[in-house]
């Protein structure tokens, strides 16, 4: 009887092995020839504030051997919108998604039913304003770093001394979770400084922009907190429109370096967008290869750059990789 017993255990072990074997070859196993598909999900991919990005992740795919695509899509995305391309990119053969989250409801409970199918790796963005949620993986850059390094230029130009000056803010949309970090990295920097924020806009539904911005009451300084609004500001403040505002802001494309090269930004912040795209890659192919890997959260740098060294060396690498 306790022979049979043992017998009967080790066959029950056995066959659960070869369930969970099973498993592992019907989801994740590959034929040695096959290379893994991922599908990069982000607003507005064409626009130049993406080619370090998409330069990272193309380095990531060669150095991996995965199959890489970035989905082209329109200038404005919906939430919903955003769903119905995340689920497309599956049923069209994604082994996994890198997405820029745009925020909405059910979007949580969207990437959840996900997830459960393939690996999810968000980046910059997370799925509330709460912050990243301990459920997805998130390869981001410190945004609230990012907004306090804009604080700590704006008192360095001004000996820290900001009394009497006002401010301007500027971003792309402020229900954004990274907008809202960076936002109050700036105010919490600035501390007890007297200044007064005369307006905090997000412009980026608004039909004519431009004019829009044109409009807004006078202040000092505009703080633009992202690269749409970054180069926003910019074209503005290069037709003289801005009412003689200098601009301080967050930036990553060639734009944004141009109007930093011309004197009209003073500031730009620039989060390593190869980097960003480079790690988001490089992460979640570990778990496409192993199946007890899950993949974790990524933080890569920002650099601070200033017109008057623009161009020096340490500069070099991160202004390259804007221009691929």
């Amino acid at each position: 009887m306790k022979d049979s017993k043992k017998m009967f255990i080790l066959m029950e072990g056995i066959l659960a092995a070869l369930v969970i074997l099973l498993v592992m070859v019907m989801f994740w196993g590959r034929n040695g020839e096959e290379r893994e598909k991922v599908s990069v999900i982000i607003q507005n991919a064409d626009d130049s504030q993406w080619s370090a990005f998409k330069y990272g992740l193309r380095m990531a795919a060669q150095d991996q051997d995965i199959e890489m695509f970035v989905v082209s899509t329109g200038k404005v995305l919906t939430a919903e919108e955003e769903k119905e391309v995340i689920e497309r990119e599956m049923k069209q053969g994604a082994d996994a998604v890198i997405v820029h989250l745009i925020p909405g409801d059910g979007t949580e409970s969207m990437l959840k039913r996900l997830k459960k199918r393939i690996p999810v790796m968000l980046i910059e963005s997370s799925v509330s304003t709460g912050g990243a949620s301990a459920h997805f993986p998130v390869t981001k850059t410190d945004q609230y770093a990012m907004g306090a390094a804009l604080a700590d230029a704006l008192l360095q130009d001004y000996s820290g001394k900001l009394e009497g000056k006002k401010l301007g803010i500027l971003s792309e949309s402020g229900e954004s979770w990274e907008v809202s970090q960076r936002e109050k990295g700036l105010s919490e920097a600035l501390g007890e400084q007297d200044v007064k924020v005369l307006w905090s806009v997000g412009s980026r539904y608004m039909e004519e922009e431009e004019a829009f911005v044109e409009a807004l009451p006078k202040v000092d300084l505009v703080i633009a907190l992202d690269d749409h609004s970054l180069t926003l500001a910019g074209k503005v403040a290069a037709a003289n429109n801005l009412h003689g505002a200098l601009v301080y802001g967050i930036g990553h494309s060639t734009e944004a370096v141009y109007y930093l090269d011309t004197d009209i930004v003073r500031c730009l912040v620039v989060p390593d967008m190869f980097e960003l795209g480079y790690q988001s890659l490089t992460e979640l192919s570990k778990s496409l290869r192993s199946f007890f890997y899950a993949p974790q959260e990524q933080t890569v740098p920002y650099m601070i750059l200033r017109r008057e060294e623009l161009f020096s060396k340490e500069n070099q690498e991160i202004l390259y990789t804007m221009n691929q």
